[in-house]
């Protein structure tokens, strides 16, 4: 990292500063606001990233970009008039914080780094993956999240949106179908409905698409572990790629006692930030999957570090994505070169004009994207479509 400076200088770059910020929220849907981040320099470059999912989607507000915003220019100013190659010292600098701020703290930080990637893509005129040692794959595999997309999120629902996903390409599937699992229903009888409506929605995903599909279950940490234990058990015959967070994360003691006892891979990791949360997971090996967000975990120079303890203990790494195309443009550069790289997520069919936010469009064919090779993350941002959709 200290010899950026240098390069740009060998390159002859034009000096560049980081100026400014500007947050640009588009509503996707009524579950879904996309908060995507532009960091300007004084030389008139712009470079982006994608601050979305630090608020419930149903919920996101005004006031509540507000605060990002309102974060993300804490972040920025630490960068004032330097240049956008000094991600090194951004992050000694802001880290501290976002380790201690939660969620839309850590994702403000996050959201900063991915722009200054970028940025320097565009200074030094190379794609980002070169900064982390190349690529050494030109096509990514990826899954379609078909879980906000589904409607009715009944197990018709789920499986006519399962059956379109396959219809385009995509070998893999993730859905959350315990979504309206409400803890208080812990006590039997309450909990026994939403529990095995959840399991007919993957049963039926599983008949729609048939045996050769991979197949991921969500449990977004709704569980303990004698019910994430049932769950489990009741899924088994349907044969899933991974069982993700039946329990939150953090709690590697019961993450791990799941693991143990249960017969599908287990997954895991999408809100952790830093090498520190995701540390004891992969030194018990309580996932054998773990789910870095480049919004949320320290951004893309943490996520490469994440990857690396992961490499040491045999785990995979499959980030966390159900987001705008722009942190997926982001993602997309640091997976191309990750040796224990499994597969990406995108956020599946919600909008029909998404790839068009990004010129050249967003494409996915086969279950695969393409790993750009254009300078920063490979795009221009189609700012008038954003703001037709502003929120």
């Amino acid at each position: 990292m200290a010899g950026l400076g240098a390069l740009a200088a060998q390159a002859g770059s034009a000096p560049a500063r980081v100026a400014d910020v500007e947050l640009w929220p588009v509503r996707a849907t009524e579950r879904t606001i996309w908060l995507f981040v532009r960091l300007r320099t004084d030389a008139g470059l712009s470079g982006w990233g994608e601050a979305s999912d630090a608020f419930s989607f149903a919920n996101t507000t005004k006031q509540q970009a507000q605060q990002m915003e309102s974060e993300l220019r804490g972040f920025a100013a630490l960068m004032k008039g330097r240049s956008p190659l000094d991600i090194q010292y951004y992050r000694q600098q802001g880290r501290p914080r976002a380790a201690q701020g939660g969620l839309l703290v850590a994702t403000a930080f996050s959201a900063i780094e991915q722009a200054l990637w970028d940025l320097s893509g565009q200074l030094l005129q190379m794609p980002v993956y070169q900064f982390f040692g190349g690529k050494v794959r030109d096509l990514l595999p990826v899954y379609a999240n078909i879980n906000r997309v589904a409607k009715p999120r009944t197990p018709a629902g789920f499986a006519a949106s399962a059956k379109q996903a396959v219809a385009e390409g995509f070998r893999a599937l993730k859905l959350a179908p315990f979504d309206g699992f409400k803890r208080e229903q812990y006590e039997r009888p309450a909990m026994a409905p939403p529990v095995t409506e959840g399991i007919a929605c993957v049963a039926a995903v599983r008949a729609a698409v048939g045996a050769d599909v991979q197949l991921m279950v969500d449990a977004h940490s709704l569980f303990d572990v004698p019910l994430a234990l049932e769950v489990a058990a009741r899924l088994e015959p349907y044969n899933l790629t991974w069982y993700e967070e039946p329990v939150a994360p953090g709690r590697t003691a019961e993450t791990l006692t799941i693991r143990r006892a249960v017969k599908q891979p287990m997954a895991g990791g999408e809100i952790l930030f830093g090498t520190a949360g995701f540390a004891p997971l992969c030194r018990e090996r309580a996932v054998h999957v773990i789910m870095p967000d480049a919004k949320h975990c320290g951004g893309l120079l943490e996520m490469s570090r994440i990857a690396a303890i992961a490499e040491v203990d045999d785990v995979v790494v499959s980030p966390h994505n159900p987001s705008g195309p722009v942190a997926t443009a982001a993602t997309v550069q640091l997976c191309a070169g990750l040796s224990n790289f499994g597969i990406l997520e995108l956020q599946w069919g919600e909008v029909s004009w998404r790839g068009e936010l990004l010129s050249p469009p967003e494409k996915f064919a086969a279950g695969q994207i393409a790993v750009p090779s254009q300078p920063g993350f490979g795009f221009r941002f189609n700012e008038a479509l954003a703001r037709r959709h502003s929120l």
